[in-house]
């Protein structure tokens, strides 16, 4: 059990904050596209609130129709202002803004679960396993995560040169060798509300993971991923609660 610097959670309840902003330069409107037969945002809502450790869904965004789509799904809602929705405010300065306005309405906050609208790949049980393990493991910050087994990575250098990043390739390795990676799939993220403060990131204190299928790692970012995740959702998911 890891030690955590920021004390322990008092209890197994947390708020959710999507943040869902209206602009996207890939895919016009792309988290209330349609997905699946509801709009892309309605998946991860539904997700978080079917989660027995789930108090309240927050959806913040600059976006009207946006938040009246999380309404329509039983979100609750934030109108967040324009300088913190554009290309360059980062996801910390939207959670902190959702924190602050959650509080002012009286209601404690200690951990947040912050999920990405455009990894609409996930199930309940993935979410309660996390929050679990958050409290299990005694984290501060915790990262969804997928397992990189036979990912090798390159990069060019400043000279164009190809150099290996998570290997070497002079002694490349038998694959039960290797020890276990994990790649950061960006599904979603638990943090105390009090490590995002002090740190302004979303990481701090004993940061934990918890694995997800490989599968659930996919997220949408063009045209292109729709297709590909609207497989996969039908394949791994739909498919099996029929």
């Amino acid at each position: 059990m890891g030690v955590s610097l920021f004390g322990t959670v008092k209890q197994m309840i947390t708020d959710t904050v999507i943040l869902a902003r209206g602009g996207s330069k890939g895919i016009p409107g792309k988290n209330i596209i349609d997905f699946c037969g509801k709009p892309l945002l309605a998946w991860t809502i539904e997700q978080c609130m079917s989660s027995k450790y789930i108090r309240d869904v927050w959806v913040s965004s600059d976006s009207v129709g946006i938040l009246d789509v999380a309404t329509q799904y039983g979100a609750k809602t934030i109108l967040r202002p324009a300088e913190l929705s554009d290309d360059y405010a980062t996801s910390e300065s939207g959670w902190l803004h959702a924190i602050d306005y959650i509080e002012q309405k009286n209601e404690n906050l200690d951990v947040v679960l912050a999920p990405q609208v455009t990894s609409p790949l996930r199930e309940t049980l993935d979410v309660d396993r996390a929050i679990e393990q958050f409290i299990n493991e005694n984290n501060d910050s915790l990262f969804s995560c997928s397992v990189a087994e036979d990912l090798f990575f390159w990069e060019r250098n400043n000279n164009g040169m190809l150099n290996s990043i998570n290997y070497n390739y002079k002694n490349r390795k038998r694959r039960q060798d290797i020890p276990k990676q994990v790649i950061e799939n960006g599904s979603f993220y638990l943090f105390k509300t009090e490590v995002l403060r002090k740190y302004n990131n979303r990481f701090g204190g004993n940061i934990g993971c918890t694995e997800m299928e490989f599968w659930k790692m996919f997220e949408i970012d063009g045209g292109d991923d729709v297709r590909m995740c609207s497989a996969l959702m039908n394949e791994f998911l739909i498919g099996n609660n029929q």
